[in-house]
């Protein structure tokens, strides 16, 4: 589903001269898969969300998504994932409702089916009381419902999730976990974003770690625990940052 190969962003900084965001980093992910791509703050995680999502343009490397290239079919691509920013972006005068339905129009979903999965996702996601709420009275954890709601209505092959669950109450976070798997049962791929260790490794099937705008490496949970000696995701994510770059 998702083939992400040597894919490079650079920036130019006044101080810095040429600034590598993202440096050749290559990885795949699969239908039913959920891969969890984790670093500290400012190593190139957004950053390659973004160019996978084809809002940013690589400066080398692509991407292939259900087979469109990010380089040369982009409207394809969008057509295939739904991507949830760490900017939420939900209008204030709209309610989820209207919100769904004017993102799915804008997703060309016939009306009919529009309609339904509207419901469905107002229901699964436990969002029936405020359904009809204006988004500007809501409480951080209903906006994000919405957002995660917004991102699901034209049913896409693919997710991108930046820190979905980030400030959320345990009970709303157990919602959209719920509703990640959900996704995943349905044969999404997923890729995953996130702070929370404790997520990452209930949700993920396969992890990457990036630094410095670089892949470190990428495995199941098994396979870093044999590779680093280490038991918990936090302390098997530490000894990933010291590790060289995979080739």
């Amino acid at each position: 589903m998702l083939q992400v190969n040597g894919l490079s962003r650079n920036f130019v900084d006044k101080k810095r001269g040429i600034v590598k965001a993202v440096d050749n980093v290559s990885f795949s992910v699969a239908k039913g898969e959920i891969f969890g791509l984790l670093g500290p703050n400012g190593a190139g995680k957004s950053t390659t969300l973004r160019l996978v999502s084809t809002m940013l343009k690589p400066s080398s490397g692509t991407a292939i998504i259900n087979g469109f290239d990010i380089a040369t079919h982009p409207a394809e691509v969008r057509r295939q994932i739904g991507f949830l920013t760490g900017d939420m972006g939900l209008y204030a005068r709209q309610t989820p409702r209207e919100t769904l339905m004017f993102f799915g129009r804008l997703a060309e979903v016939p009306e009919l089916q529009l309609s339904q999965r509207t419901d469905d996702l107002l229901r699964r996601l436990d969002m029936l009381d405020f359904a009809d709420t204006r988004c500007d009275k809501l409480s951080s954890g209903m906006k994000q419902k919405t957002a995660i709601a917004r991102t699901l209505i034209h049913d896409p092959p693919m997710l991108i999730l930046d820190e979905p669950t980030a400030t959320l109450d345990l009970p709303t976070a157990r919602v959209i976990e719920a509703s990640i798997l959900e996704a995943k049962r349905a044969g999404k791929c997923i890729v995953y974003s996130t702070h929370i260790m404790e997520e990452a490794e209930y949700l993920c099937d396969r992890i990457g770690v990036i630094n410095h705008g670089q892949l470190k490496i990428s495995g199941t949970m098994d396979e870093l625990r044999a590779i680093t000696g280490k038991q918990r995701l936090r302390e098997v994510f530490l000894e990933l940052l010291e590790l060289p770059s995979a080739a």
